[in-house]
């Protein structure tokens, strides 16, 4: 990607080995990762950070779930069109409905396949671009 800023992904995880794996798979495709370790630092970095390219949200995390902090995206000026893909280990109908009625692009339910999360990564990301 030479010439090109890097592509940001915000990675809101409380489980560091996960954490550290999407980190690693990311950056392995010239992304450039933010990570937040709980929903009180996610919620800092939406209301005060600039729009990534992407934001991975678990849902179960410390402070503020996932929800909350995908409405809050949807709310902030700047961040709502940010593609948000969840990944959580809630596998339930009525959670990827939520997630999927509440404006996330796409759900994923750990674990998961590094190849799969890559793929529907490019694809949110490339849509997002399209769309501006």
């Amino acid at each position: 990607m030479t010439g090109e800023t890097p592509r940001t992904v915000l990675v809101v995880e409380d489980d560091d080995q996960i954490a550290y794996l999407l980190r690693f798979i990311l950056e392995r495709e010239d992304f450039k990762v933010e990570v937040a370790s709980d929903g009180r630092v996610a919620q800092d970095l939406i209301i005060n950070g600039t729009p990534p390219a992407l934001a991975l949200l678990d849902v179960m995390l410390p402070f503020v779930d996932g929800y909350q902090l995908l409405a809050a995206i949807r709310a902030k000026q700047g961040w709502e069109t940010v593609p948000v893909l969840m990944l959580t280990a809630k596998s339930q109908e009525k959670d990827i409905v939520r997630a999927l009625d509440s404006g996330a692009a796409d759900y994923m339910v750990k674990p998961f396949k590094p190849d799969e999360l890559l793929s529907r990564v490019r694809r949110l990301v490339k849509e997002s671009k399209l769309s501006v």
